[in-house]
Order: structure tokens, then sequence, then C-alpha cells
């Protein structure tokens, strides 16, 4: 008896923790020595670990594979076929698997279908990576980011929605009354 469903068609190695009410789909893998949270769920053609560590309320939607080296902590959003990497330059006749690059996705963050993450890079808590953008950089936390190689656009609110700034730098976000002030060149949650 498990606390987790996993799909019939769904593959699961030994030494995996998975925690309560989370999901695995249609042909997906977890792989050993990996680290799944509370009501999580994976989409079908999913591929994660070996030694993965996966916060609590993820959504990672269908074809995506979550490599050594990558960390998502909870509440993150993966959008439908986006790419992590784990070297910066792989080459199929040289082995680097001791080159591996740490990957954080911060609290709260969406990713976008298609988009490709770097190896190496940290994205900040609620920020928002559009659909099939390229990630080679650090990302702030709040930002809305797009394009090839990815710039930021403007900021998002913990809701996600587009943050409209008055003179003073204060922006209210209409979902739930917060207030945002950009301080330093880094959006600051004035009041929730």
């Amino acid at each position: 008896m498990t606390d987790f469903f996993a799909h019939e068609s769904a593959y699961i190695d030994e030494n995996v923790h998975i925690g309560k009410n989370t999901k695995i789909w249609h042909f997906s893998h977890i792989m050993s020595h990996t680290t799944i949270g509370d009501n999580c769920s994976f989409g079908q053609n999913c591929v994660v670990g070996p030694k993965v560590k996966i916060g609590n309320g993820v959504k990672v939607q269908n074809n995506i594979s979550i490599y050594e080296g990558v960390e998502v902590e909870d509440d993150v959003f993966l959008g439908p076929s986006m790419v992590f990497t784990n070297v910066i330059n792989p080459r199929a006749f040289i082995v680097r698997r001791e080159e591996f690059k740490k990957t954080l996705l911060k609290r709260g963050c969406s990713i976008g279908a298609n988009a490709t993450i770097v190896c190496g890079v940290t994205i900040g808590e609620y920020a928002l990576i559009g659909s099939s953008a390229l990630i080679n950089k650090d990302v702030k936390p709040y930002a809305l980011m797009v394009g090839v190689p990815a710039r930021q656009i403007g900021w998002v609110s913990k809701a996600g929605n587009t943050l409209k700034f008055n003179d003073n730098n204060i922006a209210i976000d209409e979902f739930d009354n917060s207030k945002y002030q950009i301080i330093d060149e880094q959006l600051k949650v004035i009041k929730e």
C-alpha cells in the first residue's frame, strides 16, 4: 500500500521516496535515490533522476527529463517539453558525469513550454520563464524572462500577473492586493 499513485506503465526504481498524494502518469521513470515531495504531479513520459530532489506541490508536465544536479523547490511548475541540461560542453565520446552542474529552481517559479534551462543557473522565487526561452544565467526572483537568450522584460507577482508600477516603483497585484516595490533592482514584497 502506497500513499501515492503510479500508473501501471510507470517504472519506479528502488531507493526512491515519493510523498503523499503524488501522481506519476503513463510511461514515466523515477530513478534511484530520488526524493519527491507531497502533492506532486508528473505527466506522461517523464524521467526523473537519479539523485534528484523535488519539493512539495510541483507540477511536471509531459515529456520532461529532470537530470542529476537539478533541485526543484516547492510549488514549481514545469511546462510541457521544457529541457534541462547537465553539462556545459557535452561530447558523445567524453564521459563528463563528474562535471554535472547544479541547477536550482526556487519556490513557486514557472517554466514555460519548450524552454531550455542551461545547467548551473538558479531561477529565483516566483520567476516566470516564457515558452521557448533559453535561460543561460541566473534569474532574479519575480522576473519575467523571454527570448533566446532570455532577457528580463518585466516583473510578475506571486500569482504570476505582470506588474505595472506607479511613479514610486510600487505595484499592486489585482489577484490578492499584494504590494510590490523595486528596491536596488530587486522586486520586494512590501505587503501581502
